[in-house]
């Protein structure tokens, strides 16, 4: 398969599988752009590592941001109102990145995909509920692929499920609701974990102070998902009153060293949510092999999806023994998921 055909595939499945029910304009943009030769000639400048869909349309959503292409900027929620057809959409799409080709290629070798999804945390929040509960001691998170390390605060953050009581900070100015579609959530959530440390290790982090950082970040966000914008911005206030250690660099590489500076007397829990896809293969599995290394010393968990399958995992590992448990794959904006 030729690199045009495979890229035009790529938004093919973009379409089908992301951006259906979720964002009408990508969907529409994604299938148009699947058979336009010019806009995949530019998507081709894109790294290989790096989903070429998410990049495109998160550099296009951080140049209108700044821009006068006044008529774009009328098809996205994210900027007016009361946006126009997404059908009609894509000759203003494409004109614009004729217009910009130069500074998006620049964006694209300079930025990454980092979406801070905050409300992931409404899965993540139960497992390490748990696993405080069943440990009693300070839990140490530490999260590869961080970004802005958002979901590093996630004890300051309140909880809402299927329209029940509010539950974890409950004062916090950030809400996250979310379904659960399975089993009852566990006692433990009722009593918020005691986090002793945060670290989040990135090829290149992000710092919720910097403006340009959080502009980036926002255009990641999808134009209708105003609500997700919502709670972002809410976190990154959060976010900046925590104590967060951010380390740029290779999460595989770094993990023993920063493992090493961890106090004994809490439980370290390695986190990753959606980021191992952009991780080569070779890398994932010294990941694990790492992880048992460090196990022959020290309990760790590993909560994490989208390292070999689709589904979110939490595994415990300790004198190289492993215990898994495996939930059902969430959706990818974790509107819901599935406990059990």
């Amino acid at each position: 398969m030729i690199v045009s055909e495979k890229i035009s595939r790529n938004f093919t499945i973009f379409a089908e599988k992301e951006c259906a029910g979720s964002s009408r304009l990508y969907e529409c943009l994604s299938y148009e752009i699947a058979k336009d030769d010019a806009i995949l000639e530019l998507s081709s400048h894109i790294p290989q590592d790096q989903p070429k869909p998410n990049l495109l349309f998160a550099s296009v959503q951080y140049l209108l941001n700044n821009s006068n292409s006044l008529e774009l900027r009328t098809y996205y929620p994210s900027f007016v109102s009361n946006a126009k057809n997404p059908e009609e959409a894509f000759p203003h799409f494409k004109a614009f990145c004729l217009e910009h080709w130069d500074s998006l290629i620049l964006l694209f070798q300079t930025k990454l995909v980092q979406t801070n999804e905050v409300r992931r945390c409404a899965y993540l929040y139960p497992i390490f509920t748990e696993i405080f509960a069943k440990h009693n001691k300070p839990l140490t998170l530490i999260e590869i692929g961080t970004s802005a390390g958002l979901q590093l605060g996630l004890d300051q953050y309140a909880y809402q499920y299927n329209e029940g009581n509010l539950i974890g900070k409950i004062d916090s100015s950030v809400l996250i609701e979310s379904t659960n579609k399975g089993k009852a959530l566990p006692e433990s959530i009722k009593t918020p974990p005691i986090i002793s440390k945060r670290v989040g290790i990135d090829l290149h982090t992000n710092n919720v102070k910097n403006t340009d950082d959080v502009a980036w970040l926002n255009a990641l966000i999808w134009p209708e998902h105003t609500d997700r914008r919502k709670i972002f911005n809410a976190a990154t206030n959060v976010i900046q009153n925590l104590e967060i250690e951010l380390i740029d660099g290779n999460a595989v590489e770094l993990l023993e060293d920063i493992v090493k500076q961890v106090n004994k007397d809490s439980i370290i829990c390695v986190f990753h949510t959606h980021v191992a896809n952009q991780i080569p293969f070779v890398q994932k599995e010294q990941l694990v092999k790492n992880l048992q290394t460090i196990s022959t010393e020290r309990e760790i968990y590993h909560i994490y999806n989208n390292l070999f399958d689709a589904d979110l995992h939490r595994d415990y590992f300790y004198k190289k023994i492993c215990d898994e448990h495996i939930f059902e794959r969430p959706d990818g904006h974790a509107r819901w998921f599935v406990w059990g």
